[in-house]
């Protein structure tokens, strides 16, 4: 787990005696998130004495969960994100997970203590394995607690939020996300943590994609992937809201570089920006990526 979330997982541990059924960590990409749930579904399942010295990483219960094969631990995620993945592996969490979830929190516990369940992304999930999810969170087993993860909270149906213990994972410091890069070897960390928004796990993926980036930036041109699309899209946004930035006189934020915006362009470019958004969701469907990235280029603003 990061050092930055270290504060949120003392203040979950100091409330561990009155858990919630359901736990939702939300948060913007990159702020560790994921590693935040998996440090406390540790904590929950290990089986040191000592409350205070939990996740304790010694006793059975830890190494089994450090292994991947803890008996009374589930981890539900799209097929894209399996290290072995059919021909055709799925982008969304289908309703068969959600129903063999159900299963497995029905049985009895192996170990005698909590059931645990980490859902990642739940945006992800497909309308029928929401549904079928809800119903579980409507009437949990006894011992069971969810996980849910999340990058986009309000694509949830607001009956499963509802059910839910918000856990927000905000951004982290500047400073502590400058002084984590550094440690890993990023260079020029100050310009890929500002295009990431300052979320650190997001800027070191965009610093090992330097160069490829850099032009990206520089020249956006048409594509023919649909990974290569959701980037463009994402590219494209941001250059879009530093534009309008700088038009309004304003620092830009993502630091995509490009001459500032002219004042009478910035309401278009604010426009498109929120067009942007819209593409960026559209970009994960099935759509024909050369001809929806050229048709994103032809609608910009002029300079």
């Amino acid at each position: 787990m990061h050092s930055w979330n270290l504060p949120i997982l003392d203040s979950f541990a100091r409330r561990a005696g009155r858990l919630p059924h359901a736990l939702l960590v939300h948060g913007p990409r990159g702020v560790g998130k994921l590693a935040l749930a998996v440090r406390i579904a540790q904590r929950m399942l290990c089986e040191a004495s000592d409350a205070a010295r939990r996740p304790c990483g010694a006793c059975d219960a830890c190494r089994w969960f450090l292994a991947g094969n803890h008996p009374d631990f589930r981890r539900v995620e799209p097929e894209t994100l399996w290290q072995e993945v059919p021909d055709k592996p799925s982008r969304v969490i289908k309703i068969e997970q959600i129903r063999e979830l159900a299963d497995f929190l029905n049985v009895k516990s192996h170990r005698g203590g909590l059931r645990t369940a980490l859902i990642h992304p739940a945006d992800d999930m497909q309308l029928p394995a929401a549904s079928a999810l809800l119903k579980s969170l409507e009437e949990p087993p006894p011992g069971a607690v969810f996980l849910l993860v999340t990058h986009r909270p309000t694509l949830l149906p607001a009956t499963i939020r509802s059910r839910c213990v918000a856990l927000p994972v905000p951004v982290p410091s500047r400073e502590a996300a400058l002084a984590w890069l550094a440690g890993e070897g990023v260079k020029d960390a100050e310009r890929w943590l500002a295009y990431a928004g300052g979320a650190p796990l997001s800027a070191l993926q965009y610093a090992a994609e330097a160069e490829s980036l850099a032009r990206l930036l520089e020249s956006p041109a048409p594509v023919d992937g649909r990974e290569e699309l959701e980037r463009l899209a994402e590219a494209l946004q941001k250059i879009a809201l530093d534009q309008a930035f700088s038009a309004f006189g304003l620092p830009a934020r993502y630091q995509t570089g490009g001459k500032a915006g002219k004042a009478q362009n910035a309401r278009a470019w604010l426009a498109y920006a929120r067009q942007m958004g819209r593409s960026r969701l559209l970009a994960q469907h099935p759509v024909n990526p050369r001809l929806f990235s050229a048709e994103m280029l032809a609608s910009r603003p002029k300079t």
